[in-house]
Protein backbone atom coordinates (compact mmCIF):
# COMPACT_ATOMS: atom_id res chain seq x y z
CA UNK A 1 0.00 0.00 0.00
CA UNK A 2 1.55 3.28 -1.08
CA UNK A 3 0.00 5.29 0.61
CA UNK A 4 -5.56 23.32 6.94
CA UNK A 5 -6.18 28.34 9.72
CA UNK A 6 -9.66 29.74 9.43
CA UNK A 7 -9.66 33.08 7.59
CA UNK A 8 -13.13 34.21 6.63
CA UNK A 9 -13.49 36.26 3.49
CA UNK A 10 -9.97 35.54 2.29
CA UNK A 11 -9.50 35.96 -1.43
CA UNK A 12 -9.08 32.68 -3.26
CA UNK A 13 -5.82 33.70 -4.91
CA UNK A 14 -4.19 34.40 -1.56
CA UNK A 15 -5.72 31.23 -0.14
CA UNK A 16 -4.16 29.13 -2.88
CA UNK A 17 -0.73 30.65 -2.27
CA UNK A 18 -0.95 30.11 1.48
CA UNK A 19 -2.23 26.57 1.00
CA UNK A 20 0.80 25.80 -1.13
CA UNK A 21 3.31 27.34 1.27
CA UNK A 22 2.02 26.68 4.75
CA UNK A 23 0.92 22.99 5.00
CA UNK A 24 2.54 21.14 7.87
CA UNK A 25 3.61 17.53 7.28
CA UNK A 26 4.23 15.64 10.51
CA UNK A 27 5.90 12.31 11.12
CA UNK A 28 4.06 9.10 11.92
CA UNK A 29 5.09 6.35 14.28
CA UNK A 30 6.82 6.22 17.65
CA UNK A 31 10.00 8.08 18.54
CA UNK A 32 12.89 6.90 20.66
CA UNK A 33 11.14 8.14 23.78
CA UNK A 34 8.17 5.89 23.05
CA UNK A 35 5.90 8.94 22.62
CA UNK A 36 3.73 8.76 19.53
CA UNK A 37 5.25 11.27 17.11
CA UNK A 38 1.86 11.90 15.54
CA UNK A 39 0.47 13.24 18.81
CA UNK A 40 0.23 17.00 19.15
CA UNK A 41 -0.41 19.34 22.06
CA UNK A 42 -3.87 20.19 20.74
CA UNK A 43 -6.64 18.37 22.64
CA UNK A 44 -8.81 17.76 19.59
CA UNK A 45 -6.45 16.93 16.75
CA UNK A 46 -6.92 13.26 16.00
CA UNK A 47 -4.99 11.73 18.89
CA UNK A 48 -5.99 10.31 22.28
CA UNK A 49 -4.84 13.36 24.20
CA UNK A 50 -8.49 14.30 23.94
CA UNK A 51 -10.50 14.82 27.12
CA UNK A 52 -12.83 11.99 26.03
CA UNK A 53 -10.84 8.74 25.95
CA UNK A 54 -12.23 5.23 26.49
CA UNK A 55 -9.77 2.65 27.86
CA UNK A 56 -10.19 -1.11 27.95
CA UNK A 57 -10.05 -1.85 31.71
CA UNK A 58 -8.46 -5.27 31.17
CA UNK A 59 -5.76 -4.48 28.63
CA UNK A 60 -5.34 -0.77 29.29
CA UNK A 61 -5.48 -0.14 25.53
CA UNK A 62 -7.26 2.84 24.00
CA UNK A 63 -10.63 1.81 22.56
CA UNK A 64 -11.87 5.19 21.32
CA UNK A 65 -11.30 8.89 21.79
CA UNK A 66 -12.43 12.22 20.40
CA UNK A 67 -15.08 14.85 21.02
CA UNK A 68 -18.48 15.99 19.78
CA UNK A 69 -17.09 16.66 16.30
CA UNK A 70 -15.22 13.40 15.59
CA UNK A 71 -15.01 10.09 17.42
CA UNK A 72 -11.98 7.92 16.61
CA UNK A 73 -12.37 4.17 17.12
CA UNK A 74 -9.56 1.60 17.26
CA UNK A 75 -10.46 -1.65 15.41
CA UNK A 76 -11.13 -4.51 17.81
CA UNK A 77 -8.08 -6.70 18.53
CA UNK A 78 -10.43 -9.68 18.12
CA UNK A 79 -10.26 -9.03 14.36
CA UNK A 80 -6.47 -9.34 14.23
CA UNK A 81 -6.29 -13.05 13.36
CA UNK A 82 -8.69 -12.63 10.45
CA UNK A 83 -6.81 -9.49 9.45
CA UNK A 84 -3.51 -11.33 9.36
CA UNK A 85 -4.93 -14.00 7.04
CA UNK A 86 -6.42 -11.35 4.74
CA UNK A 87 -3.16 -9.41 4.79
CA UNK A 88 -1.11 -12.47 3.79
CA UNK A 89 -3.47 -13.12 0.89
CA UNK A 90 -3.72 -9.56 -0.42
CA UNK A 91 -0.82 -7.43 0.81
CA UNK A 92 2.21 -9.52 1.80
CA UNK A 93 3.50 -9.98 -1.75
CA UNK A 94 4.52 -6.31 -1.76
CA UNK A 95 4.68 -5.17 1.87
CA UNK A 96 6.21 -8.37 3.23
CA UNK A 97 4.96 -10.85 5.78
CA UNK A 98 5.95 -8.50 8.62
CA UNK A 99 4.25 -5.48 6.99
CA UNK A 100 7.62 -3.73 7.00
CA UNK A 101 7.79 -3.12 3.26
CA UNK A 102 10.29 -5.91 2.58
CA UNK A 103 8.84 -8.62 0.32
CA UNK A 104 10.38 -12.10 0.24
CA UNK A 105 12.02 -11.49 -3.12
CA UNK A 106 12.62 -7.75 -2.68
CA UNK A 107 14.91 -5.28 -1.00
CA UNK A 108 14.51 -3.09 2.05
CA UNK A 109 12.47 0.01 1.24
CA UNK A 110 11.07 -1.38 -2.00
CA UNK A 111 7.54 -0.81 -0.69
CA UNK A 112 6.11 1.32 2.14
CA UNK A 113 6.56 0.14 5.72
CA UNK A 114 3.11 -0.16 7.31
CA UNK A 115 4.24 -0.76 10.88
CA UNK A 116 3.49 2.26 13.05
CA UNK A 117 0.78 3.67 10.81
CA UNK A 118 -2.54 4.35 12.45
CA UNK A 119 -5.55 2.25 11.53
CA UNK A 120 -7.10 5.24 9.73
CA UNK A 121 -4.28 5.09 7.17
CA UNK A 122 -4.80 1.39 6.46
CA UNK A 123 -8.57 1.78 6.33
CA UNK A 124 -8.39 4.71 3.88
CA UNK A 125 -6.26 2.90 1.33
CA UNK A 126 -8.27 -0.32 1.43
CA UNK A 127 -11.76 1.19 1.53
CA UNK A 128 -10.99 3.65 -1.27
CA UNK A 129 -10.02 0.68 -3.45
CA UNK A 130 -6.48 1.91 -4.00
CA UNK A 131 -5.11 -1.13 -2.22
CA UNK A 132 -4.50 -3.92 -2.95
CA UNK A 133 -2.93 -2.15 -5.93
CA UNK A 134 -4.10 -2.97 -9.43
CA UNK A 135 -0.59 -2.12 -10.67
CA UNK A 136 2.10 -1.82 -7.95
CA UNK A 137 4.40 -0.11 -10.49
CA UNK A 138 2.03 2.80 -11.20
CA UNK A 139 3.08 6.29 -10.09
CA UNK A 140 -0.17 6.83 -8.20
CA UNK A 141 -2.86 4.39 -7.15
CA UNK A 142 -6.26 5.06 -8.66
CA UNK A 143 -9.50 5.10 -6.71
CA UNK A 144 -11.69 2.13 -7.65
CA UNK A 145 -14.33 -0.15 -6.12
CA UNK A 146 -12.83 -1.75 -2.99
CA UNK A 147 -11.62 -5.32 -3.28
CA UNK A 148 -12.20 -6.00 0.42
CA UNK A 149 -15.35 -5.34 2.40
CA UNK A 150 -15.62 -2.80 5.22
CA UNK A 151 -15.28 -5.48 7.89
CA UNK A 152 -12.28 -7.00 6.10
CA UNK A 153 -10.61 -3.60 5.92
CA UNK A 154 -11.13 -3.18 9.67
CA UNK A 155 -9.61 -6.62 10.26
CA UNK A 156 -6.47 -5.84 8.25
CA UNK A 157 -6.15 -2.50 10.07
CA UNK A 158 -6.55 -4.31 13.41
CA UNK A 159 -3.71 -6.73 12.66
CA UNK A 160 -1.29 -4.06 11.42
CA UNK A 161 -2.14 -1.88 14.41
CA UNK A 162 -1.43 -4.83 16.73
CA UNK A 163 2.19 -4.83 15.52
CA UNK A 164 2.71 -1.31 16.89
CA UNK A 165 -0.37 0.55 18.17
CA UNK A 166 -0.46 3.99 16.55
CA UNK A 167 -2.79 6.84 15.65
CA UNK A 168 -5.00 8.21 14.24
CA UNK A 169 -7.75 5.65 14.67
CA UNK A 170 -10.70 5.45 12.29
CA UNK A 171 -12.83 8.63 12.48
CA UNK A 172 -16.60 8.96 12.59
CA UNK A 173 -17.59 12.53 11.76
CA UNK A 174 -20.59 14.35 13.21
CA UNK A 175 -21.48 16.52 10.21
CA UNK A 176 -24.84 17.55 11.70
CA UNK A 177 -23.11 19.82 14.18
CA UNK A 178 -20.59 21.19 11.67
CA UNK A 179 -20.53 24.66 10.10
CA UNK A 180 -20.60 24.49 6.30
CA UNK A 181 -19.66 28.18 5.86
CA UNK A 182 -16.55 27.75 8.01
CA UNK A 183 -15.79 24.56 6.09
CA UNK A 184 -15.94 26.44 2.78
CA UNK A 185 -13.42 29.03 4.02
CA UNK A 186 -11.10 26.34 5.39
CA UNK A 187 -11.36 24.33 2.17
CA UNK A 188 -10.50 27.37 0.04
CA UNK A 189 -7.46 28.11 2.18
CA UNK A 190 -6.10 24.60 2.64
CA UNK A 191 -7.44 22.31 -0.09
CA UNK A 192 -8.52 24.23 -3.20
CA UNK A 193 -4.96 24.86 -4.41
CA UNK A 194 -4.69 21.17 -5.36
CA UNK A 195 -8.25 19.82 -5.49
CA UNK A 196 -9.65 23.05 -7.09
CA UNK A 197 -12.40 25.10 -5.53
CA UNK A 198 -14.97 22.81 -7.19
CA UNK A 199 -13.33 19.69 -5.72
CA UNK A 200 -12.78 18.10 -9.13
CA UNK A 201 -9.04 17.53 -8.62
CA UNK A 202 -6.16 18.57 -10.86
CA UNK A 203 -2.81 17.45 -12.20
CA UNK A 204 0.30 17.81 -10.04
CA UNK A 205 3.95 17.13 -10.87
CA UNK A 206 5.65 13.99 -12.25
CA UNK A 207 2.48 12.25 -13.40
CA UNK A 208 0.65 12.60 -10.07
CA UNK A 209 -2.67 14.30 -9.45
CA UNK A 210 -4.98 15.53 -6.70
CA UNK A 211 -8.06 13.27 -6.97
CA UNK A 212 -11.64 14.39 -7.35
CA UNK A 213 -13.62 14.63 -4.12
CA UNK A 214 -16.89 13.53 -5.72
CA UNK A 215 -18.52 10.44 -4.20
CA UNK A 216 -16.01 10.24 -1.32
CA UNK A 217 -17.60 9.23 2.02
CA UNK A 218 -17.23 11.49 5.04
CA UNK A 219 -14.98 9.02 6.86
CA UNK A 220 -12.50 8.88 3.98
CA UNK A 221 -12.41 12.69 3.70
CA UNK A 222 -11.50 12.92 7.39
CA UNK A 223 -8.97 10.08 7.08
CA UNK A 224 -7.25 11.81 4.18
CA UNK A 225 -7.01 15.09 6.11
CA UNK A 226 -5.53 13.39 9.17
CA UNK A 227 -3.20 10.92 7.43
CA UNK A 228 -2.04 12.72 4.27
CA UNK A 229 -2.17 10.02 1.58
CA UNK A 230 0.26 10.27 -1.35
CA UNK A 231 1.44 13.86 -1.92
CA UNK A 232 -1.12 15.31 0.45
CA UNK A 233 0.22 16.84 3.69
CA UNK A 234 -1.03 15.63 7.07
CA UNK A 235 -3.20 18.20 8.79
CA UNK A 236 -2.83 17.50 12.49
CA UNK A 237 -2.09 20.20 15.06
CA UNK A 238 -3.01 22.98 12.64
CA UNK A 239 -6.64 21.78 12.33
CA UNK A 240 -8.94 20.86 15.19
CA UNK A 241 -11.51 18.09 14.97
CA UNK A 242 -14.20 20.77 14.73
CA UNK A 243 -12.50 22.36 11.74
CA UNK A 244 -12.04 18.96 10.06
CA UNK A 245 -15.75 18.28 10.57
CA UNK A 246 -16.55 21.66 8.99
CA UNK A 247 -14.47 20.77 5.92
CA UNK A 248 -16.04 17.32 5.69
CA UNK A 249 -19.52 18.84 5.79
CA UNK A 250 -18.64 21.30 3.03
CA UNK A 251 -17.18 18.54 0.83
CA UNK A 252 -20.05 16.11 1.36
CA UNK A 253 -22.75 18.75 0.81
CA UNK A 254 -21.78 21.76 -1.30
CA UNK A 255 -19.12 20.01 -3.41
CA UNK A 256 -20.78 16.63 -3.83
CA UNK A 257 -24.32 18.01 -4.11
CA UNK A 258 -24.05 21.54 -5.57
CA UNK A 259 -27.25 23.57 -5.57
CA UNK A 260 -26.27 25.89 -8.48
CA UNK A 261 -28.54 28.80 -7.45
CA UNK A 262 -27.40 30.76 -10.55
CA UNK A 263 -28.85 28.22 -12.97
CA UNK A 264 -27.03 25.54 -14.95
CA UNK A 265 -23.98 24.15 -13.14
CA UNK A 266 -22.21 23.24 -16.40
CA UNK A 267 -20.47 20.38 -14.65
CA UNK A 268 -18.60 22.65 -12.23
CA UNK A 269 -15.94 23.49 -14.79
CA UNK A 270 -14.93 26.66 -12.99
CA UNK A 271 -15.45 30.41 -13.57
CA UNK A 272 -13.19 30.71 -16.64
CA UNK A 273 -14.73 27.83 -18.58
CA UNK A 274 -18.23 28.70 -17.45
CA UNK A 275 -17.68 32.37 -18.36
CA UNK A 276 -16.49 31.34 -21.81
CA UNK A 277 -19.59 29.21 -22.34
CA UNK A 278 -21.82 32.03 -21.12
CA UNK A 279 -20.08 34.57 -23.35
CA UNK A 280 -20.26 32.31 -26.39
CA UNK A 281 -23.94 31.59 -25.90
CA UNK A 282 -24.75 35.21 -25.08
CA UNK A 283 -22.89 36.72 -28.04
CA UNK A 284 -24.20 33.96 -30.33
CA UNK A 285 -27.80 34.59 -29.35
CA UNK A 286 -27.36 38.35 -29.75
CA UNK A 287 -25.81 37.83 -33.19
CA UNK A 288 -28.72 35.63 -34.26
CA UNK A 289 -31.21 38.14 -32.89
CA UNK A 290 -29.48 40.99 -34.72
CA UNK A 291 -29.43 38.99 -37.94
CA UNK A 292 -33.15 38.17 -37.56
CA UNK A 293 -34.09 41.82 -36.92
CA UNK A 294 -31.99 42.96 -39.90
CA UNK A 295 -33.55 40.44 -42.26
CA UNK A 296 -37.03 41.35 -41.06
CA UNK A 297 -36.46 45.09 -41.61
CA UNK A 298 -35.10 44.48 -45.12
CA UNK A 299 -38.07 42.33 -46.08
CA UNK A 300 -40.47 45.09 -45.05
Amino acid sequence: MTWPVNVRGARLGAAAILAALVPLSLGVGAGASGRVVYQTTRHDAGTPNSDNVTINPKSGAVVSYGDSAITYTVPSPALANLGKALYMQNCASCHGTQANGVPASGTNGAYPNLVGLGSATIDFWIESGRMPAADPRSVQAMRRPPRLSHDQALAVAAWINSLQPSYPAIPSVNVKGANVAAGAALFALNCAACHTIEGDGDALALGTFAPSLRHVPATQVAEAIRTGPGNMPRFTGNLSDYQVADIVKFVTTEIQHPRNPGGLGLGGLGPVAEGFVGLSLGVGLLALLGYWVGERDRSE
